[in-house]
């Protein structure tokens, strides 16, 4: 069993609450510990919430900045197969959200059959998604530049967070981010999803045709470097046409990859938030 200590903790908490899980996924270069404001609005909103690790996630920030190697070789199925174990100890069908390739990981969950409805946030495109900006490739360059960056965790400088994170906020607010939420990550899903459309067994597959995927909802920022538009469009779009629920896609204005912890993380839970009530859940 990989389930943590924690995770088992929350996995408990809901299954005693009686209420509609909601899973969040981190993705690279933050912990789960990027979702507690979140949290505690689900909570408020009548869910139980269950943040989930990546497997080897140190338990704490300070943690993840003096222990680095704890982050390295962690790869797509590997993390998508621990989410399965905390979903699958649930006593019901959760609600999915991630952030980045916490989205794709909520993709491919939902792809797997496990999820009530999911929401996809600036997500990390899956096999088939074909755009590829300049932006996105600038902001993975720090990671792919150096091969050797498949077997090693690897932490953005703040300039390079600046760029690829927190574009569209402040740079006092961009700092206050960097210091306190941006950890090393494993440069090895950057390489899987880069090479996905080339590999024909890609780690980065989604079942788009899940019959019992669940409504979708991808959302994405406007002014996101990392995952624009385009990107996450053409996740929509493959999905919209290939699976039989509800799918859906919002753009929050004025906002980069950071949506999910700076100022205006609001302003997405509200936006997942209506949706879920859209669609009954």
């Amino acid at each position: 069993m990989t389930i943590t200590t924690r995770e088992l903790s929350e996995i408990t908490a809901a299954n005693e609450s009686g209420r509609q899980p909601v899973v969040f996924v981190h993705g690279l270069w933050l912990l789960a510990s990027s979702w507690d404001a979140w949290k505690a609005r689900f909570e408020d909103e009548g869910y139980a919430a269950v943040a989930v690790d990546w497997p080897g996630d140190p338990a704490t920030f300070e943690d993840a900045l003096a222990h680095p190697e704890a982050f390295a070789g962690n790869g797509v199925v590997e993390v998508a197969d621990h989410i399965e174990e905390v979903v699958r100890a649930l006593d019901r069908e959760p609600i999915v959200i991630g952030h980045s390739f916490g989205g794709l990981l909520t993709q491919i969950t939902a792809g797997r059959g496990l999820a009530r409805a999911a929401v996809a946030i600036d997500p990390a495109p899956f096999k088939g998604v074909l755009p590829l900006p300049v932006s996105s490739l600038r902001g993975a360059l720090p990671v792919l530049k150096n091969p050797a960056n498949r077997k090693r965790a690897v932490r953005l400088t703040f300039d390079e967070f600046r760029y690829g994170f927190a574009n569209a906020v402040p740079e006092d607010e961009a700092r206050e981010l960097y210091d306190t939420q941006h950890v090393p990550a494993p440069g090895r899903p950057l390489f899987q999803a880069a090479t996905a459309n080339l590999n024909p067994k890609a780690a980065t597959r989604v079942d788009t045709r899940q019959a019992d995927r669940g409504p979708l909802l991808i959302v994405s920022g406007e002014d996101d470097n990392i995952v624009p538009w385009s990107m996450a469009n053409a996740a929509y779009k493959i999905q919209a046409k290939k699976n039989p629920h509800p799918t859906e896609i919002v753009e929050i204005p004025g906002v980069g990859h950071s949506l999910v912890i700076d100022s205006h993380w609001g302003e997405v839970a509200d936006a997942a938030l209506a949706f879920l009530r859209r669609h009954g859940l």
